[in-house]
């Protein structure tokens, strides 16, 4: 096992590890990635939630990091069915450089994170289908009407979180 995962290996989901400490490294030398996506194929779920949020930190500074990673993060990452994993790997998705057609598809496989039992994963999933909506401009009406119909079924946080996406929204439907 490569050193960077050993690092990120034991305990249990209650701790991010040495997650923030990998994705500093993943900044300072970006090969690095590689091997945090070969955590995420990992059957330890400790693990695999470690690697997808120094991904996600990365990424966050770095999105372009992700592109070798887009059809495997569109295609395999996203079936992942570990809460952890999940709001991670959504984040993602709304990080990819994508066409119309990709875009289009990757809001219907994020509609479907919105079915999860995780309040969470719902949350950073809507933040995810607006931050795709608000770059590909031909998916707004879609995702508005989606994350009103998540405003009022969501959890206090999904509520919250609503508020302030169906702002933007509605901004960048209005042209501003």
């Amino acid at each position: 096992m490569h050193a960077l995962l050993r690092s990120l290996s034991g305990g249990d989901r209650r701790s991010v590890g040495e997650s923030n400490r990998a994705a500093a490294l993943i900044l300072e030398q970006p090969k690095l990635i590689a091997v945090l996506f070969q955590g995420l194929d990992s059957t330890d779920p400790v693990l695999r939630m470690r690697c997808s949020d120094a991904i996600e930190k990365a990424t966050a500074k770095r999105p372009e990091l992700l592109a070798p990673y887009k059809k495997a993060l569109m295609q395999k990452y996203s079936k992942i069915e570990q809460q952890e994993v999940r709001w991670h790997v959504a984040l993602l998705l709304s990080r990819l450089l994508l066409t119309t057609q990709e875009a289009t598809a990757v809001v219907k496989l994020l509609l479907s994170f919105t079915n999860d039992r995780s309040s969470i994963v719902r949350t950073m999933t809507m933040q995810a289908l607006t931050d795709v909506a608000l770059r590909s401009r031909h998916l707004l009406p879609e995702v508005t009407e989606h994350i009103q119909e998540l405003s009022v079924i969501g959890t206090p946080a999904m509520k919250a979180r609503s508020k302030k996406l169906l702002r933007a929204l509605a901004e960048a439907l209005s042209g501003r």
